[in-house]
């Protein structure tokens, strides 16, 4: 692991496999706002995805006034927020446990809170400003196969409802082994926990809220990688460098997740990035046509599946699309850390994600594949795994003007909209009360999380947590 954390991320590859998502590509995919890079900006951000798109129209909101460039190295949203499962679950239950014993209760809380309000305000803000993407706010299942972790849940659960109140932390509702085969058509379990959820295209919302910040005065420059960025020992201010030029901003934001370590080298074997695979199936004979009512994951030892159906209306209504297989990848995963290569997938995390749907729901229930066959599409993803499992949010130490929104544990759709109103208000000069109430403390970046080795797979993924050791800067 201290191996493939050790290999430079790069830049995002040329040609990546073309998303279930991302067909057809929104019309400003290939967006530049302007022919040529503005000169200097106040704001330059880097990265499209939801964090890079949420900051600029948060900041441009506050202040229309403000010179906002988004530098993008491929097209719009052709990271993470536009290749990944679909899936706004919070899911918080599974790390409550090891954030009450490693951050304290006051952070642990902050974050169940963060994850659940961040999901409803990502459904709300999609309402609210007319962006088409499929949004669907429902409940989710947890099926569980292992009784170990099943028991686990339970107690996570109930110390979250203690030290939060019944009425205050989000309802978990457990169902046993007949209950979930009976709800849920998934047989063989020792259980189920059901909570709220929700579903939709992050691909659509990414670039609608882009849209929205067009329509504020962002300048979007697609297709611009980021080489080298520097900073000036004479006034501060930072040097993004490209192949189509330069651009000078008082303040810089690297909202680039996976590839931060690329363009800010200290965080080298710090964030990591992690390829995943997604496949998109059709649903077998025996399944609902027009979708599934809950969302879902299917949790075992080794780690978990998540699962979404496509709502009835959407284009390929009743859809099921499935990410994970991480553990029967080559060296058990190992080698997808440190992976950035989307113009391909792990072929064994490929086959076993399209075998597993039959076997989680049982023969019976999801009767003969489709007539067309089951996969429709596969394709990868790079997440950004750090050596905490913690994202990092907000203003780095010792370099004035630069600022991050990155490693996000492939957990993002909960996390990613909300976090970039914190680095929003933090840019702002807003970082107060109001925002230490509910923003994370062990979020924030800092020296000795920067100088924590990455030790292997962290909270999201489902599997222990290993002990982070101490590393010295690169």
């Amino acid at each position: 692991m201290e191996q493939r954390a050790s290999i430079p991320p790069g830049l995002p590859r040329d040609n990546p496999i073309q998303s279930y998502w991302q067909d057809p590509p929104d019309e400003i995919a290939d967006r530049r706002t302007t022919a040529d890079l503005p000169d200097e900006v106040d704001v330059a951000i880097i990265g499209s995805g939801i964090s890079g798109a949420s900051i600029s129209y948060n900041l441009l909101c506050s202040n229309p006034d403000l010179k906002v460039v988004l530098l993008e190295a491929r097209q719009a949203a052709s990271g993470a927020s536009g290749r990944n499962g679909g899936h706004t679950k919070t899911a918080t239950y599974r790390s409550f446990l090891d954030n009450v014993r490693s951050i304290g209760a006051e952070d642990a809380m902050k974050i169940t809170n963060l994850e659940y309000h961040c999901m409803v305000s990502v459904h709300q803000f999609a309402r609210e400003n007319s962006i088409d993407c499929d949004s669907v706010r429902c409940q989710t299942v947890d099926v569980f196969y292992d009784e170990r972790q099943f028991e686990t849940a339970r107690e996570s659960v109930s110390l979250m409802e203690k030290l939060m109140g019944k009425g205050k932390a989000p309802e978990h509702i457990f169902h046993d082994s007949q209950e979930t085969a009976e709800k849920f058509l998934a047989p063989n379990s020792v259980g189920g926990l059901e909570y709220e959820s929700g579903s939709l295209s992050a691909y659509k919302f990414t670039t609608g809220v882009l849209k929205l910040a067009l329509q504020k005065g962002l300048n979007l420059q697609c297709n611009t990688p980021a080489h080298s960025i520097s900073k000036s020992t004479i006034d501060g201010k930072w040097t993004v460098s490209t192949p189509r030029g330069k651009v000078i901003a008082k303040t810089l934001v690297l909202a680039t997740n996976g590839y931060t370590a690329r363009l800010y080298p200290n965080l080298q074997g710090v964030i990591v990035p992690l390829r995943g695979v997604v496949t998109a199936q059709r649903p077998g004979q025996g399944m609902p046509q027009r979708g599934l009512e809950t969302t879902y994951s299917f949790v075992y030892n080794e780690g978990f599946e998540y699962m979404i159906s496509r709502p009835a209306g959407s284009k390929f209504e009743g859809d099921i699309v499935i990410g994970g297989g991480m553990h029967v990848a080559k060296d058990e995963g190992t080698s997808e850390y440190g992976n950035t290569d989307d113009t391909t997938y792990d072929e064994n995390s490929a086959d076993y994600l399209l075998a597993c749907t039959e076997r989680y729901f049982g023969a019976k229930n999801w009767g003969t594949d489709s007539p067309e066959g089951r996969c429709r599409r596969i394709w990868s993803g790079v997440m950004g795994f750090s050596s905490d499992g913690y994202p990092f949010v907000g203003p780095v130490p010792d370099e004035a003007g630069l600022y991050l929104a990155a490693s996000f544990q492939g957990h993002g759709m909960v996390l990613c909209f909300l976090c970039a109103r914190a680095v929003a208000s933090m840019i702002e000069g807003k970082d107060d009360e109001e925002l230490k109430s509910w923003f994370p403390t062990c979020y924030r970046v800092s020296l000795e999380r920067m100088r924590k080795k990455f030790g292997g797979r962290l909270r999201a993924s489902g599997a222990p947590e290993p002990q982070p050791v101490e590393n010295g800067m690169n």
